[in-house]
């Protein structure tokens, strides 16, 4: 497999797939972004370059249409690019952002669909919106769909670890203890992430809540995973 490793190749990528879409239409560029770009071995700083240059080029009124069709082609590159333009779009389209994030998480049916997108998304509407973000993440912990429960955690992790304010922090550790009777293992690693980062990160917050924690109700995986959280903290 061949490797990109420059920015420069990638924005020659960008700028030649961008042309082709202002000049040849939706089909064509698709087909050679997955030629030159998603076919190839590169990071995800790069992609998520990519992701912006695209976006930037594309009117906001065809963006939606044009992510649903890179998402469809199944590669982790293509939802790299979705989740960074989803991310982009969260300051303008909130809720609809945050909406077709779930849709591709559920699309795409794999713990790193999940991870790539739920980070990039509502890890970053977290992090930059959380007086919004936090209704929305306490209402998906109901979610029929794993994959959906499952980023809860995923989008805790990513916010606290680029530095949440503390008093967010608490608010999302009191929805992550509302999730721990769940007994999928996909699920449990998601929230297990999130609570092992709040550990890591705010031990206090972990010693305000000893009682719920240890409660009969908590579930010793969970117990497991604010421990190690716990024991990475005094490491560092």
């Amino acid at each position: 497999m061949d490797k990109i490793t420059s920015k420069a190749v990638v924005a020659d990528i960008i700028t030649k797939s961008n042309d082709i879409f202002e000049n040849k239409g939706t089909d064509d560029f698709v087909a050679v972004l997955q030629e030159d770009l998603l076919k190839k071995k590169i990071r995800f700083p790069l992609l998520e370059y990519a992701g912006r240059r695209i976006m930037d080029a594309v009117p906001i009124d065809q963006q939606i249409e044009l992510i649903d069709r890179i998402i469809a082609l199944r590669t982790i590159g293509s939802q790299v690019l979705a989740g960074i333009a989803l991310q982009l779009r969260l300051s303008f389209d909130f809720e609809g952002s945050i909406a077709h994030a779930c849709r591709y998480i559920q699309y795409g049916n794999e713990w790193y669909v999940c991870d790539i997108i739920g980070e990039r998304v509502l890890g970053h509407a977290l992090l930059t919106k959380p007086e919004d973000t936090i209704p929305v993440l306490k209402r998906l912990t109901s979610h029929e769909d794993r994959w959906i429960v499952r980023t809860v955690g995923v989008a805790t992790h990513y916010a606290v670890k680029k530095g949440l304010d503390k008093s967010f922090v608490e608010s999302v550790f009191q929805i992550l203890l509302t999730c721990t009777n769940t007994t999928d293992f996909h699920t449990k690693k998601g929230i297990g992430w999130g609570a092992k980062t709040v550990a890591r990160f705010h031990p206090d917050i972990i010693s305000t809540y000893t009682s719920e924690i240890m409660a009969p109700t908590t579930k010793q995986w969970f117990r497991t995973k604010i421990n190690i959280g716990l024991l990475r903290n005094k490491k560092s």
